[in-house]
């Protein structure tokens, strides 16, 4: 495609709205923004169905919104989920309540779920890997790997944890190492379909729920200070994980169901910013909450939702200009957002000392209320629709 030289007012662009990458934030945008009756094209490097490294468990405060939106999450059959566990390395337990409960299902089912209900809405999903944005003239220029180029006058940035791209647009996150590694697995076991339970280890803490089909999760996440000297994945879980018995039990009695573990390194928690060359940023790849309070799911459908709602008003002349919009959207993703990241690190920076961890515990045991208190700072209130 030659792209002409028309001026922003008179070029004629591929879409209204350009969504790069094909998980949860950028597929709901997509419905959503369809729906509006908007012009939308994803492009998401790999085909659907995939899996992908995540714990797997949605809070239902996303219900509301889904169900506005036609997608059915009862089709699925998610394992639904109220009660969580947490355990300290040495095995020691508390239990709670979760206060509005979840439900289990995996990225595999889920996203390719998102996508047919995408396509249906009217969204044009294209298989693509994006090497380069161009923000020019008050339009964008996305250039994919087999040199295509798209035109849009918005673009989201919904592809996930770290990627090339960021290191393009020079966003700072991507200038500092992360230790983390995120390894994950399905497995058959006897496990509790309304459990989420979460076991620490030294060096990491590892995820269980059971997602569509009865299939257990297994996720967890280590620094590289542990898992170095095992280097297989196998060992160090046998050797370290197998060091916390409720882990050691799982792992020997369950029957894995992939041929290996999926992993991902440079697992960043740093801050990132929201709106980045003037592209909006939802999802991981505008802010990654610790895996151990399990709403990150949650949250990038949430961010979903703030960037339509916003771009509705701004298509439609509600907001006037790029920079208002912009600013409207960083103050909102600051306002759901920021108080949970920060309530993440300070939970998995607790978590990870193992004597604070059991001092935690004895303290939770005189005083269960607080975990339900804690679970709530890192999820959000039922997601209201405004129709």
């Amino acid at each position: 495609m030659v792209l002409s030289a028309m001026t922003p007012c008179q070029m004629t662009y591929d879409a209204d709205v350009l969504i790069v990458g094909g998980g949860l934030a950028g597929l709901t945008a997509s419905i959503h923004l369809a729906k509006a009756s908007l012009r939308v094209i994803l492009l998401e490097k790999h085909a659907y169905p995939q899996h992908k490294v995540c714990g797997e468990y949605v809070s239902n405060e996303v219900l509301p919104y889904l169900s506005y939106l036609g997608v059915t999450i009862d089709e699925l059959k998610p394992a639904r989920i109220h009660r969580f566990l947490l355990s300290t390395a040495s095995g020691k337990t508390i239990e709670s309540e979760l206060p509005l409960g979840g439900f289990g299902v995996s990225r595999y089912t889920f996203d390719h779920f998102l996508a047919n209900n995408a396509r249906s809405a009217g969204v044009e999903l294209r298989q693509a890997d994006v090497t380069n944005i161009h923000f020019e003239h008050d339009a964008f220029t996305v250039t994919t790997s087999d040199e295509k180029k798209y035109t849009s006058k918005i673009v989201i940035g919904a592809y996930g944890k770290r990627s090339q791209l960021d290191k393009h647009l020079h966003r700072k996150f991507v200038l500092q190492e992360s230790p983390w590694l995120g390894v994950k697995a399905h497995y058959r076991a006897d496990f509790p379909a309304d459990l989420v339970a979460l076991h620490n280890f030294e060096g990491g803490y590892c995820g269980l729920s059971q997602v569509e089909n009865g299939t257990v999760n297994a996720c967890y996440l280590t620094n590289y200070r542990s898992f170095r000297p095992f280097k297989r994945i196998d060992t160090f879980q046998k050797q370290v994980l197998g060091k916390n018995p409720l882990l050691s039990k799982f792992f020997s009695e369950a029957t894995p169901m992939f041929d290996k573990p999926l992993t991902i390194s440079q697992v960043s928690f740093s801050r990132k910013e929201s709106v980045e060359n003037h592209i909006l940023m939802c999802g991981d790849t505008a802010g990654l909450i610790h895996p151990l309070c399990g709403n990150g799911m949650a949250m990038a459908i949430h961010s979903a939702k703030l960037v339509s709602e916003l771009l509705i008003q701004y298509f439609t002349g509600t907001i006037a200009t790029r920079l208002t919009l912009e600013k409207q959207y960083a103050a909102a993703w600051s306002t759901e957002f920021k108080n949970r990241l920060l309530t993440g690190r300070v939970v998995q920076s607790l978590l990870l000392s193992p004597g604070i961890t059991s001092a935690l515990l004895k303290g939770l045991h005189l005083t269960p209320g607080i975990l339900p208190l804690i679970i709530r700072q890192t999820h959000g209130k039922p997601l209201a629709v405004s129709i």
